[in-house]
């Protein structure tokens, strides 16, 4: 415990010789912290100052956090970009070089290849003049100054090993860059038209106006998590006077590659490429420049925009005009601060850690989607839908980024929704892993089903005024539910084998469509919780037919269930099957961190063969949120499903970084009605995979999957997607206060006999973290262990959970909801 809580005060101490970022960040935050708890306030904090961006963005686990400049849910994210693995373009790793900074990044994808990275700037040094400065990716790149790497909300900076500092802040759509170079020195710069980080150009132009001090760029670019056939375009508008403070001197173009060639053309102004057809890595290309007078700080003002330069000058100037850098970094801080004080905490009381672990998740929680309305292209040029790219992808988000925004932002969520829904109008199914503006590969089927039915079910009185159309938002649903793509790589599911066999076959004849014959046991089993959700909305809707239909097909996890495989002591194990009814048995161990073959596929690859995505048989047999009450009786009842439940555990199953383990797995014990294991297991998930280190994330954060998982174990919550039903666990605080700003209500969440000794794995014997009783604005709960966002945090006001060193307790009153056995029987 102990270690735990100073492990990153130690790291502050240490004095190492090769490290990033700035041991001065954490010493900032727990400086702030630590400020905040002697104060005792509990309002007019500043939360921006609790927030460490550098969490995830190590070379370990690889988290692939961004901790660029950007606003909440911003479409530009300013940082550096790095040689090696690093698909944010950041990554701590001090070994690797910096190739420039760029303003467009993800924030927490596993994509190998990288996202974006388009039009990166790097500052020179060119002592022998313009025709000598290294242009070219491997001829520029520079290590880091060591503990140089700063972040914080809205502000980004580094200093290169030859003394010049890049800093960036930004707004929605443009941001400033600002460089600091060496006294005495002559300032260069090289702006790249082709060089991304999936190095996926396919065509574009550069021009330079040195009369008004301005380059634009547009191009077509590839996707990262998508059809190699698929590209997009991107457009920046790069103004280099700063109102006029400063003066160019030379001016032009270069290209290059990595076989020799190294042109540069002074006083050219335009350059117009076409994708090189022959393959290969692309030819580099773009601008080069440098300011007279010396000057030690230069500005740049830099627009983005999916639509056009002129529309990239347009947002530059709407957003920025002339500001300065500070002006732009205060009101970037400004909508943090607002985005951070939805949740607001006894941060006298609560372990330091905690605060910090809980503002940074919540901040990654905010960084995406990427919100490019007004900025649309291809089939949504021009909608008047909200237009959020980078869903990336619903099949990681769906079970804890929609459900803590339900809580505190349904303005948001309905932009989200509705954009969601505008997928399905323009193209017949809603994304499901849209990336880049382009459709990406689905993972689990249809995702999204899931999302819009967690909004449909909890704001569906509110939905006419948030915007969203429920009939269109259930017809999207029944599009997704019915109707099988002729392609379903990237959107929609297999549906029609599916319905023909109530699961999705193993080596079946499709005639009428197209995808990859792979997962077959995992997307079955996300089919039928799809299948759920959308019977949620037709409940909502009093479409009783459709409750019947939709209710009856989310049972199709069933059939993957087969009873006669047997793995570690444990019968019964979910599988792919043959469409004459036999299953294709695989061992339950393939593909989970037990697997000991020396090679396997696990993913999107066509020889993955274990009939499951990215997890095991021994992970996803636990899948049925809707309904695990049944899937207890096919483990053979509550002992078997508990004793099974902690060999899952400490036999070495359970991945913390990977979706499929979110889910009813350390809150599982929750059905079996023993709810202190649940305690006790979320105590080890977070203290075991969980901390403020660059290495502080169990794997990607998957688009703040990871980040709102966390924060729904520090809240001591767990929700249960497309219901309105949380579960109760054991906050690792003893008071928050939850706003939700749209419905006017704040709700209070106090721990009566909290102590910060039980933050805690093993939970040290005679401290009080179990649950005994909880009362909700002053009437005693049904029961102990969940409770409805419609009695709670939709209407506001004070929830009390009493804690006792007691463990042996159940949830006095029903277990949470199973479907079969008469859940979710109503409307709220």
């Amino acid at each position: 415990m102990v270690g735990w809580l100073l492990a990153s005060a130690a790291a502050v101490c240490i004095g190492t010789t090769y490290a990033q970022p700035s041991p001065e960040v954490q010493a900032r935050i727990s400086a702030a912290i630590a400020a905040a708890q002697a104060s005792n306030r509990i309002t007019d904090i500043d939360y921006t100052a609790f927030v460490n961006p550098f969490i995830g963005t190590d070379y370990t686990n690889y988290g692939d956090v961004c901790p660029g400049a950007s606003v909440p849910f911003g479409m530009v994210k300013f940082t550096a970009d790095f040689t090696g693995y690093a698909p944010a373009g950041y990554i701590s790793d001090p070994s690797q070089k910096a190739r420039g900074i760029s303003p467009l990044h993800d924030s927490g994808t596993g994509s190998s290849l990288g996202t974006y990275g388009n039009f990166e700037v790097m500052p020179l040094l060119c002592p022998s003049g313009f025709d000598t400065c290294t242009t070219t990716l491997q001829a520029r790149e520079r290590y880091r100054k060591n503990d140089s790497d700063d972040a914080y909300p809205g502000y980004f900076s580094l200093t290169l090993d030859n003394d010049i500092k890049m800093e960036a802040t930004s707004t929605r759509r443009a941001g400033i860059e600002r460089f600091t170079f060496p006294g005495g020195s002559k300032p260069y710069f090289v702006l790249d038209l082709a060089n991304d980080l999936p190095a996926s150009f396919a065509g574009g132009t550069l021009d330079i106006d040195p009369e008004n001090g301005r380059i634009t760029i547009g191009g077509h670019y590839g996707s990262s998590f998508g059809p190699g056939s698929y590209h997009y375009q991107a457009f920046a508008c790069y103004d280099l006077l700063n109102s006029g403070t400063q003066k160019l001197s030379e001016y032009g173009i270069w290209t290059g590659d990595t076989y020799g060639l190294d042109a540069k053309g002074l006083g050219q102004t335009h350059l117009n490429l076409s994708q090189n057809l022959i393959g290969g890595t692309p030819y580099q290309s773009g601008a080069l420049f440098s300011y007279e007078g010396n000057p030690e700080e230069v500005i740049l003002r830099v627009g983005i925009s999916f639509v056009s330069t002129d529309q990239a000058c347009a947002n530059a100037e709407e957003e920025i005009g002339t500001s300065s850098f500070e002006e732009i970094q205060k009101a970037s801080k400004a909508l943090w601060q607002e985005k951070l004080s939805k949740i607001e905490i006894d941060v006298a009381n609560t372990p330091p850690n905690v605060t910090e672990m809980l503002y940074s998740s919540l901040y990654r929680a905010a960084l995406t989607p990427n919100n490019a309305t007004l900025e649309t292209q291809g089939a949504f040029a021009n909608t008047t839908s909200f237009y959020f790219d980078s869903l990336y992808c619903s099949w990681d988000t769906f079970r804890t980024v929609y459900p803590l925004m339900t809580l505190h932002s349904p303005v948001e969520f309905a932009q989200i929704v509705d954009n969601y829904i505008d997928g399905w109008r323009k193209l017949g199914w809603m994304p499901e892993c849209r990336a880049n503006n382009l459709p990406g590969w689905t993972q689990g089927g249809s995702s999204a089903d899931s999302i819009v039915a967690q909004f449909a079910v909890n704001y569906h009185s509110e939905a006419q005024a948030l915007g969203v159309n429920l009939d269109d938002l259930y017809a999207a649903l029944v599009a997704d539910g019915q109707v099988n793509p002729p392609e379903w790589n990237t959107m929609g599911r297999q549906v029609d084998v599916y319905k023909q066999f109530s699961y999705v076959p193993f080596a079946v004849l499709d005639t009428g469509s197209t995808g990859r014959q792979t997962r077959e046991g995992s997307r079955t089993l996300e089919y039928a919780f799809q299948d759920f959700g959308i019977r949620q909305v037709a409940q909502v809707l009093g479409k009783t037919d459709d409750v019947e239909y939709y209710g009856n097909r989310s049972y199709s996890y069933r059939n993957v269930w087969d009873a006669t495989v047997y793995s570690d002591g444990y019968l019964g194990f979910m599988q792919k099957r043959f469409p004459n009814g036999t299953f294709y048995n695989t061992d339950p161990i393939d593909c989970s961190p037990k697997d000991t073959r020396s090679s396997q596929e696990c993913s999107l690859q066509e020889d993955n063969q274990s009939g499951f995505y990215e997890s095991s048989s021994w992970e996803y047999s636990w899948y049925a949120p809707h309904d695990t009450g049944y899937l207890i009786e096919l483990m053979g009842g509550d002992t078997t499903f508990t004793n099974r439940l902690d060999h899952f555990f400490d036999g070495g199953y359970y991945q913390a970084g990977n979706e499929p383990s979110f889910q009813q797995t350390p809150i599982g014990y929750h059905y079996a009605n023993q709810p202190w294991r649940s305690v006790d297991r979320v105590r080890d998930v977070v203290m075991n995979n969980f901390n403020i280190e660059t290495a502080g994330l169990p794997g990607n954060d998957d688009q703040a999957a990871m980040a709102t998982l966390l924060v729904f174990h520090l809240l001591g919550l767990y929700p249960v997607p497309s219901t309105a039903h949380y579960l109760i666990v054991s906050p690792f605080m003893p008071k928050y206060t939850i706003h939700n700003a749209y419905l006017n209500t704040s709700t209070t969440v106090t721990v009566t006999n909290y102590s910060a000794a039980s933050v805690a794995y093993p939970i040290p014997d005679g401290v009080p973290a179990y649950v005994k009783n909880v009362t909700i604005n002053g009437v005693p709960a049904k029961n102990r262990c969940y409770f409805s966002f419609y009695d709670t945090f939709k209407v506001g006001g004070e929830i009390e959970i009493v804690v006792t060193e007691d463990k042996t307790y159940d949830c006095g009153g029903h277990v949470p909801e199973s479907l079969s056995m008469g859940g979710f029987s109503r409307v709220r």
